[in-house]
């Protein structure tokens, strides 16, 4: 399907829109709070669209690369659904919780000095690491998703290609990340 000049124009300017909202957004989640609210089994399910995420975005390259590529369209689109429904879980959930702390086995929600000197340097420093990339990458590929997309859609598909050599792997991390990240995490979520 071949997209107007003036429509493509319009759908870069909605990217750079959604590239700009959507982190400011995720970012209130850390000033905004709906108390009395329980969604306390919402990262489970969130922890699980990321893992199918990634599952799905496997066969979305394995699809393109057998030349099967309206299943590939499909997947992908699937995909970006998917990242959507985790992003609506994932600001309901945060809207809702007070911030679960790496080490905090009491579930109090704060981290005592006794909570941080039990934990592992070690396998803290690697959840900080894997966290911190997640959060900066899961921020940049909002616009290299869209664009990827949108540079197929107007059937451009040299520079979808192009765009999407750096785009799927940093995808696939976030998606796998996130559920890393999870059951790191996991434990620590009180009730």
């Amino acid at each position: 399907m071949e997209l107007s000049a003036k429509k493509s124009k319009n759908l870069r300017k909605l990217i750079i829109v959604l590239s700009i909202v959507i982190p400011v957004a995720v970012a209130a989640l850390f000033v905004i709070k709906i108390p009395g609210v329980n969604l306390s089994f919402l990262p489970p399910i969130y922890a699980g669209i990321n893992g199918l995420t990634a599952v799905l975005l496997v066969l979305a390259l394995i699809f393109v690369k057998q030349r099967k590529l309206k299943l590939h369209e499909n997947i992908i689109k699937i995909c970006m659904g998917l990242s959507v429904l985790f992003l609506l879980c994932y600001v309901a959930y945060h809207m809702c919780s007070d911030t679960t702390y790496y080490g905090d086995t009491n579930h109090d929600g704060e981290l005592q000095d006794a909570e941080k000197a039990a934990r592992s340097a070690a396998v803290y420093g690697t959840y900080s690491f894997i966290l911190l990339t997640h959060i900066l990458l899961s921020i940049a590929v909002i616009p290299m998703v869209l664009y990827s997309y949108l540079h197929a859609w107007e059937g451009n598909f040299d520079k979808h290609k192009k765009w999407t050599k750096f785009t799927w792997p940093i995808w696939f991390y976030v998606a796998v990340s996130g559920v890393v990240v999870y059951f790191m995490i996991s434990p620590f979520y009180g009730n």
